[in-house]
């Protein structure tokens, strides 16, 4: 065996270890939720030794920002739509179908959403990469606004970031809403209602 193969192998190997242990973060977070569940519950589901996961990850909190990134992924599909609308009702199309498709990815992914929502009440290092996610959603969002103020579509003297933050925690007040299905509405009212509000005082 050469040198290459021989790191090769070691490689996969390495790929598959980590993956067993996010595999089995997931069964046992959404089994045992956030605060109940322990690294060694986690080691021991994954079948691999303690010194062994260590070289991978630190903790629990390690594992379930992971697990965080893997599904928020999803959701920056959803926000990096193209956005050039040419007039302000193909805006309201493509944000009443971005808020509409993010609000539905919530009720899909609902037992992790879950775990990430009681995880940011308890562990500051959740916390903080929940904050860096909302910064990244906000960027794009304002970054839209931006751009249909320049092209005479949206009011000029509104300032893009207050409404870019303002858009998004709407949309994540809903979200955790449908994620603990406490929501008063179906997804599609909501976004429908949220979206118009939105556009009606963003929008001439």
């Amino acid at each position: 065996m050469t040198e290459k193969e021989t790191i090769d192998k070691r490689h996969l190997r390495s790929l598959i270890t980590r993956e067993k242990l996010l595999v089995a973060a997931k069964e046992v977070f959404v089994k045992e939720g956030y605060q109940k569940t322990t690294i060694s519950q986690i080691i021991k589901k994954a079948k691999v030794g303690y010194g062994t996961a260590y070289v991978y990850f630190e903790g629990k909190d390690d594992l379930l920002i992971v697990l965080m990134e893997d599904v928020m992924q999803k959701f920056y599909q959803i926000a990096e739509t193209p956005f050039f609308p040419a007039t302000r009702q193909s805006a309201e199309e493509i944000i009443q179908a971005q808020a509409y498709s993010f609000l539905k990815l919530a009720e899909k992914e609902r037992a992790m959403l879950r775990i990430f929502h009681e995880a940011i009440g308890f562990s500051t290092a959740v916390n903080n990469n929940w904050i860096k996610i909302q910064t990244k959603f906000v960027e794009g969002i304002s970054r839209d606004i931006a751009h249909s103020q320049q092209n005479g579509l949206a009011y000029q003297g509104l300032n893009h970031e207050i409404v870019a933050r303002a858009w998004f925690f709407m949309n994540e007040m809903y979200l955790w809403e449908i994620v603990e299905e406490k929501n008063q509405a179906t997804v599609e009212e909501i976004a429908k209602t949220i979206t118009a509000i939105y556009t009606s005082g963003l929008y001439k």
